[in-house]
């Protein structure tokens, strides 16, 4: 048996080294019908989050709903599983009641990677209708409007002298010999860390009668690699096996580890290494589209193949001295284009929505042409045409056609098609609104014609031949209309 999980605590009194979170914990879960807002546990890995949140459930009488946001992290899923728990109290129809809703590795959400998770789960906590804790190492990888929406306690690294007497009452339940000295490297030796200290005492133990101090060895347990220093190995050093092998220490996912890749290669690879290596990348990028388009984490393998042992073995000459490594060029691109990226989102969706297709075919196949076609307003009823039918705003419009937001020819735009749904809106009523009370204000209050047909309808304006040229160069899109 794992010792992390036999000796995990069953109460919040059990749970050590974090007694000012521990107790703000308790306290958040005792006046919770006060605020019903959800609480963010953050610290390092290891220092007792997700004990103590089961440790509170238990404490308060609360069957546990968990979702590990790291392998069920799509919208759907949330939604399904975590949002009928939080709403209702319920996952199949049994009886209702407080539950508490726990989310691990909330932090490890990246925007369209999980099809709307991050979005789903800052939803989920605003409407939510039982306790939930968010559970994550990294606060500041998570985004501000969920950071926002809820209340944040952060455990901090369990100090040594917290961890020895846990070590000392698990060496008294197992029977396990020891000497003092040796339990007390542990605890140093780990420092921060309480499950990383626990493992390594079960390690030990399991591989000597008596525990002394020379059993316990800083290197019995393996370590994170540290990103420049495999870049380092990677392109400099290993061989494509110690590459992948490698690989497996990294705390980065695919998605983010092909970025640093991608980034690094070439400031050390030339000619054909390099195109070799960036022959193996985009392999790589073709598997993690596999992994986007059919949520198949299982195809991870063949990108890490790819990418790491692929462009190990590219290297073609030995590679030496000291080179700077950076963060991906992508990060900070995506960083600097977010608003750009939203509106386009914003109007990719609303035309898919409309319009019956995906948002990738919005993006590449439709707006394209809605863009040349009302390239700064020059066919003005079509813009205007566009705005209503797909609900946009003036950074919207702005966007499309080039024309400055705030100027007076896009906020007319805008206004005008706000009519034109309203208009719609009325005209698609079948009459429902007919014989409504009017007020004096009302301009239609004294139309004789009011249910008339539009027989009278002011007759247009001269066309200026320039404009009449323009539109019948764009014959057909009365469609859009």
């Amino acid at each position: 048996m794992d010792w992390t999980e036999t000796y995990r605590p069953s109460t919040l009194s059990e749970v050590r080294g974090n007694n000012k979170a521990r107790d703000a914990l308790r306290e958040w879960a005792e006046t919770w019908e006060d605020h019903r807002e959800a609480v963010i546990v953050h610290g390092a890995p290891g220092v007792g989050k997700t004990s103590a949140a089961h440790a509170l459930a238990n404490d308060m009488g609360w069957p546990t709903i968990e979702l590990n946001a790291s392998n069920q992290r799509t919208k759907a899923i949330i939604e399904r599983v975590a949002g009928e728990a939080a709403k209702s109290g319920t996952l199949s129809g049994g009886s209702a009641g407080r539950r508490l809703v726990v989310m691990d590795e909330a932090d490890n959400l990246h925007g369209n990677v999980d099809r709307g998770g991050s979005r789903a789960i800052t939803s989920l906590v605003k409407e939510a209708g039982q306790p939930m804790i968010l559970i994550a190492n990294e606060f500041y990888d998570m985004s501000n409007a969920l950071r926002n929406a809820c209340e944040t306690i952060e455990f901090r690294d369990v100090s040594a002298r917290s961890i020895l007497p846990v070590l000392r009452d698990i060496c008294r339940q197992e029977s396990v010999e020891y000497e003092d000295d040796a339990l007390e490297a542990i605890a140093e030796q780990n420092s921060g860390d309480l499950r990383g200290a626990v493992n390594d005492l079960q390690a030990l133990a399991e591989s000597t009668e008596r525990l002394t101090v020379d059993d316990v060895v800083t290197s019995d347990r393996d370590q994170t690699t540290g990103i420049f220093d495999f870049l380092d190995a990677l392109i400099k050093e290993e061989d494509a096996e110690g590459a992948l092998r490698m690989s497996y220490d990294v705390d980065e996912t695919p998605d983010d580890l092909i970025n640093w890749i991608e980034d690094n290669v070439p400031k050390d690879f030339r000619g054909a290494e390099l195109a070799d290596a960036y022959d193996n990348l985009a392999n790589a990028d073709r598997w993690l589209g596999r992994v986007r388009a059919t949520q198949n984490y299982s195809y991870w393998r063949y990108a890490g193949d790819a990418m790491t042992a692929g462009v190990a073995a590219s290297r073609r000459e030995p590679k030496g001295g000291w080179t700077r490594y950076g963060p991906p060029s992508y990060w900070s691109k995506l960083g600097r284009s977010r608003g750009t990226r939203d509106k386009r989102d914003y109007i990719a969706q609303r035309i898919a929505e409309t319009a019956g297709v995906s948002m990738a075919s919005a993006r590449r196949e439709v707006m394209p042409y809605l863009a040349t076609m009302t390239h700064h307003c020059t066919n003005r009823e079509l813009t205007v045409a566009m705005t209503a039918r797909y609900d946009l705003e003036a950074k919207h419009v702005s966007f499309i056609t080039g024309s400055g937001e705030s100027t007076n020819k896009v906020q007319s735009i805008v206004e005008d098609a706000a009519r034109l749904r309203e208009e719609a809106a009325v005209e698609g009523s079948q009459g429902a609104f007919e014989g409504a009370t009017r007020t004096d204000d009302d301009p239609l209050a004294d139309d004789p014609n009011e249910g008339d047909e539009p027989d009278d309808v002011d007759e247009p304006e001269a066309e200026d031949p320039a404009e009449t040229e323009a539109d019948d160069s764009q014959s057909g899109l009365a469609d859009f209309y």
